[in-house]
């Protein structure tokens, strides 16, 4: 995949940018009443290497160095992503997810992304992207890890120092957010498709070395 050459801005306004600060049960009541508003679509733009999902058997069991068992386990939220994919199409969310990854893969980003084959499985759209191609842009800063529904809200997810979920920054501004979209829009169009991506560079690796 060629390096991109920088046409436009790309999240240029994002620092600048003026947010309200939300708790996780705010920031999730918020999503699923926009979710729900009648949006034309969903894009996320996930770009940290390393993260906790407490309360997820499988990621429970690979943190705990349990690598087959954490395999075995991702299947048990098929059905809830499959409800998801259902639910997004059944109120006209044309939903797309893009999953920027470093290299060496860590440890996270390896078993996320075999969580991700399930959710593509079910019909979830979702692309990745190499990391060291938007090297030119990611010299002041990284690319934003955002969630945005339609023209409507947008969320900077905030994780606490224990790199677990812990809310989100909101903007409302639309032109920070027509910005944002257009420069995932760009990104997303660099990614490559997730199974091209995971049968070259997931499926060939050996279990993780994680901790107990």
């Amino acid at each position: 995949m060629s390096r991109r050459s920088r046409t436009f801005p790309v999240f240029d306004s994002f620092p600048k940018g003026v947010p309200t600060r939300l708790d996780r049960p705010a920031y999730h009541e918020e999503y699923y009443r926009t979710f729900k508003s009648g949006i034309q679509y969903l894009n996320k733009l996930e770009r940290g290497q390393h993260f906790r999902e407490r309360g997820f058997a499988s990621w429970e069991a690979f943190a705990a160095g349990q690598w087959d068992k954490a395999l075995s386990l991702i299947g048990e939220r098929r059905d809830a992503y499959a409800q998801q994919v259902e639910e997004a199409a059944r109120l006209g969310v044309a939903q797309r997810r893009l999953r920027v990854v470093e290299f060496p893969v860590t440890p996270y980003v390896q078993w996320e992304l075999h969580v991700l084959r399930v959710r593509v499985e079910v019909g979830d759209p979702i692309r990745v992207l190499d990391a060291r191609t938007i090297a030119e842009i990611e010299r002041d800063r990284p690319v934003p890890e955002v969630v945005i529904l339609g023209d409507v809200v947008m969320f900077e997810v905030q994780y606490d120092d224990d790199r677990t979920a812990a809310g989100a920054n909101r903007f409302t501004d639309p032109a920070l957010i027509k910005e944002t979209s257009a420069g995932f829009d760009v990104l997303y169009e660099q990614g490559e498709a997730y199974a091209d991506f995971f049968d070259r560079e997931i499926a060939p690796l050996p279990p993780p070395a994680v901790n107990a």
